[in-house]
C-alpha cells in the first residue's frame, strides 16, 4: 500500500458545490441539501482502501456523536471503478450499509468533485464551518495500519469541538495519509 499524504487545501477555502448519486438511497444529492450550518465535513474514501477500513468504525461512531451535535458528514469515493471494481457503487452501498448507514455515501464517477476538492488520498478529509469556509484538513488520528496506536479520531474530535465552540481550529494541521485516488487514465 503506497502512503499518500493530503494536499492540504488552503484554510478558508469556499467548498466547491456539487451535485453527485447517493449509493445508498439513489437519489441525487447536493452539497446545499446536505451541508449543516454548524458544520460539515466532507471526506473522500474508498472501499478497499486499508487506511479507510482501519479507521471505518471509528469513523462511523465519530459521525454518529457529532451528528447529534449538528455536524453533517458526507463521504464521496472518486475512485476509478473500471479498474479497481471493488469501489463500484454497488459495492459501496454493501460497504455503507455493513457500517450502519451513519452519513450518505456518493459516487463521484467523473472524479471532477474530488479535483475541485484537491483530494489527493483516502481518507482525505475536510471540515467546513457553518459558511462552508475550510476550518480544517488533515489526518483523523495518527493511527495507521500496522503502527498500533488507537483510533480515536482525536484530531478531527478536537478540531470538530472547536468549531462547534465558535473557535478558530488551534492546532498544527497534519496531512492525512492514505492510498492515492485511483485515477482514471
Amino acid at each position: 500500500m503506497a502512503a499518500t499524504p493530503s494536499t492540504m487545501l488552503p484554510l478558508g477555502t469556499q467548498a466547491p458545490d456539487f451535485i453527485l448519486p447517493d449509493t445508498l438511497s439513489g437519489k441525487i444529492l447536493s452539497l446545499s441539501e446536505l451541508k449543516s450550518d454548524k458544520a460539515t465535513v466532507i471526506m473522500f474514501i474508498c472501499n478497499h482502501c486499508p487506511y479507510v477500513i482501519h479507521i471505518k468504525d471509528e469513523m462511523a461512531n465519530l459521525a454518529k456523536d457529532y451528528g447529534q451535535k449538528g455536524v453533517s458528514f458526507i463521504a464521496i469515493s472518486s475512485n476509478d471503478v473500471e479498474n479497481y471494481p471493488q469501489d463500484s457503487p454497488e459495492l459501496m452501498t454493501k460497504w455503507i450499509n455493513d457500517l450502519g448507514n451513519p452519513f450518505p455515501y456518493l459516487y463521484d464517477e467523473t472524479q471532477e468533485v474530488a479535483k475541485a476538492y484537491q483530494a489527493a488520498c483516502t481518507p482525505d478529509l475536510f471540515v467546513f464551518d457553518g459558511n462552508l469556509k475550510c476550518a480544517y484538513r488533515g489526518q483523523f488520528d495518527d493511527s495507521r495500519p500496522k503502527n498500533e496506536k488507537p483510533v480515536t479520531g482525536k484530531d478531527l474530535r478536537k478540531a470538530l469541538d472547536e468549531i462547534l465552540e465558535g473557535k478558530p481550529v488551534s492546532f498544527d494541521q497534519i496531512p492525512s495519509i492514505g492510498c492515492n485516488i485511483k485515477w482514471k487514465n
